[in-house]
C-alpha cells in the first residue's frame, strides 16, 4: 500500500538537484500535430472537388440519356414510317389517276369508293402526324436541297429561277429530320429567288 506521506517523485528529484522541476503539458492522443490543419484542409477541398465533379457527370450524363432516351422514342420508328410512306404513296397516285371529269360524272358507288380511298389517306396521314410524321409540300418556294430533290428544271421566267414550281413527290419530315426529301421540278430562267427560310411547310 502506497504512503501518503511518502514525497513524490518530482519532489526527490528537486531535493537532489536543488532545481525546481517543470513539469511538461500533457497532449492529448488526439491533438492535432504542427501542420496536420493544412492537410486536412487540403484533403478536404480535394474531396468537395472530386465531389462536384462527379456531381457534374452524373448530371451530364443524366441529361444524355434522357435526350437518348427521346430520340429513340421519336426516331425508333423511321425504319416503319420509311416503309408506311409506300402505302400512302399508292393511295394518292390511286386518287391522281381519276380524271375530274370522272369523278363529277361517276355513279353513286364509284363516288362512295373514291371517297374511301380520300379518307384512308387522311387517316394514314393523321396517324403518321400523331407519331411525329409530317408531309410537307415546298410548292412555291425556293429549292432547298436540305429537304427537297430536283428531277428537273422547267424554263419559266414568270417566277424566280430556284423556285419550286411543281411537287413529284411530297417530302417528309420525322421530328426535325427529313425522312424522305420531296421529289420537285424547280424553275429557271427567272429572277434570282429569295432566300430559303429553310422550314418546310406541312401539308396534310
Amino acid at each position: 500500500m502506497t504512503d501518503p506521506n511518502r514525497p513524490s517523485d518530482d519532489e526527490l528529484k528537486q531535493a537532489q538537484t536543488g532545481e525546481p522541476v517543470v513539469s511538461k503539458p500533457y497532449i492529448m492522443p488526439d491533438d492535432p500535430e504542427e501542420g496536420s490543419n493544412e492537410a486536412l484542409t487540403k484533403e478536404l477541398a480535394e474531396t468537395r472537388d472530386k465531389m462536384l465533379r462527379t456531381l457534374a457527370e452524373m448530371e451530364n450524363l443524366r441529361q444524355r440519356t434522357r435526350r437518348e432516351v427521346a430520340d429513340s422514342k421519336m426516331y425508333g420508328i423511321t425504319g416503319f414510317a420509311r416503309d408506311i410512306l409506300d402505302i400512302a404513296d399508292n393511295l394518292q397516285r390511286a386518287l391522281d389517276a381519276i380524271p375530274a371529269e370522272a369523278r363529277e360524272t361517276a355513279d353513286p358507288g364509284i363516288k362512295a369508293f373514291i371517297e374511301g380511298v380520300e379518307l384512308t389517306e387522311r387517316s394514314l396521314l393523321n396517324t403518321l402526324e400523331k407519331n411525329g410524321v409530317k408531309k410537307f409540300d415546298p410548292s412555291g418556294e425556293k429549292f432547298d436541297p436540305n429537304f427537297q430533290q430536283a428531277m428537273y428544271e422547267v424554263p419559266d421566267p414568270s417566277v424566280p429561277s430556284g423556285t419550286v414550281v411543281q411537287v413529284v413527290q411530297a417530302g417528309f419530315m420525322i421530328g426535325e429530320r427529313v425522312l424522305r426529301p420531296a421529289l420537285v421540278a424547280v424553275s429557271k430562267g427567272g429572277a434570282k429567288a429569295a432566300p430559303a427560310n429553310n422550314e418546310p411547310n406541312s401539308a396534310a
